[in-house]
């Protein structure tokens, strides 16, 4: 194996969705050499496909040249049901290509990340009850849901 492993890198769904901060580092921190290691074992690991939640379109170009299909969905500020049904929209569409295997990633694995990835697993009826989808979660990142996390995941229907 060639490359390194993205921060904070974590399978959500083994061998089909995972999440990672973002790639190449953030900010000040990023670095274009990380960058190209990081696609790099990714490409290893086998993905094929980058679900981008950064407000700007940052490594769309790289990793489009790697070969990796892009959704960028862009989460900044204050998200409305729409923006974030619009996430799982996106996430849904990138795992139902065959052969897909997805990373999701933004600056860093937060509440909103974490509410997001629990929210699908309940919209995507892998998990019916939401609490259960928190609770996974939550034991899958090793870290605690709070309130903002919480409130993106769809209640029962």
């Amino acid at each position: 194996m060639t490359g390194l492993e993205p921060r904070g890198f974590t399978w959500v769904i083994k061998g089909r969705l995972a999440v990672s901060e973002r790639i190449g580092g953030h900010g000040v921190q990023h670095r274009r050499i990380r960058r190209e290691e990081e696609i790099t074992w990714l490409k290893d690991q086998g993905f094929n496909t980058v679900v981008s939640l950064l407000g700007g379109a940052q490594n769309a170009a790289a990793y489009r040249t790697a070969g990796f299909d892009v959704f960028h969905e862009p989460l900044v500020g204050e998200y409305e049901p729409e923006d974030v049904d619009r996430v799982f929209g996106a996430i849904d569409e990138a795992l139902n290509r065959p052969g897909a295997v997805v990373l999701v990633h933004r600056d860093h694995i937060d509440d909103t990340v974490s509410g997001l990835l629990a929210g699908y697993l309940v919209y995507s009826g892998l998990v019916k009850d939401p609490i259960l989808a928190v609770a996974v979660i939550q034991e899958i990142l090793r870290r605690p849901l709070g309130p903002e996390g919480r409130s993106l995941v769809p209640t029962a229907s």
